[in-house]
């Protein structure tokens, strides 16, 4: 099973770099057939985690994935599945 892992800490505050960076890791993820992106946006306030989810949410980007799972243990994380044909 094929991961990636997109750690969002960095950019936090630059919203450009943020929708870049997911469009990227779903680029890679279909380029490569991975089974699984690990994104990773921090506990802080929440605005970072609303803004993936967001993300995740729109119509053209929710075609693409499986499923989504929030970290039960850890609320500073999300899993996005997918299932290749």
């Amino acid at each position: 099973m094929s991961k990636l892992k997109l750690d969002l800490h960095p950019i936090y505050n630059k919203g450009d770099l943020i929708d870049k960076a997911l469009v990227n890791s779903f680029a890679e993820a279909e380029k490569n057939k991975i089974d699984e992106i690990e994104i990773i946006f921090g506990k802080g306030s929440g605005q970072l985690k609303k803004r993936v989810l967001r993300f995740l949410d729109q119509k053209d980007v929710r075609s693409k994935y499986h499923r989504v799972k929030k970290d039960v243990k850890n609320h500073g994380r999300a899993f996005v599945y997918f299932r290749w044909k």
